[in-house]
């Protein structure tokens, strides 16, 4: 069971899976940060200066914070908008590196001798059958 397992985590999919997940985790908190400290506070001065995180409304007993809803919202849309940025670009690049097309490759060495012991025989064939 344990060999089965280390065959299934070792696989190129789950590690490129889990290095996804880092880098995703690291660029949400970009992201997080680019939002609380820059993009809100910008949008609260435009709005008036509101500030989003203390939004909130007391229902009863209970308190409904829905600014912070808000600002996760904007976080998400964001991070949506960078990675579909993030995947146009590499497609873009992708499309480009096939369309250039490969270099045809260097003759080898004894493809080359077999060339021209070809093109001896071709000569000599043409010189008896003169």
């Amino acid at each position: 069971m344990w060999a089965e397992f280390k065959k299934f985590a070792l696989k190129g999919n789950v590690l490129d899976l889990a290095v996804a997940v880092v880098i995703g985790a690291a660029f949400g908190k970009i992201v997080s940060s680019l939002v609380d400290s820059i993009i809100m506070p910008l949008v609260g001065i435009v709005l008036g200066g509101y500030d989003f995180k203390g939004l909130s409304v007391k229902i009863g007993d209970a308190t409904v914070a829905y600014g912070v809803f808000i600002q996760n919202v904007v976080d998400f849309f964001i991070v949506a908008f960078a990675i579909f940025l993030f995947v146009k670009g590499i497609e873009r690049f992708k499309k480009k590196k096939e369309e250039e097309p490969a270099p045809a490759p260097e003759p080898d060495r004894k493809e080359e001798l077999l060339q021209e012991i070809l093109i001896t025989l071709q000569k000599s064939k043409q010189k008896d059958s003169l």
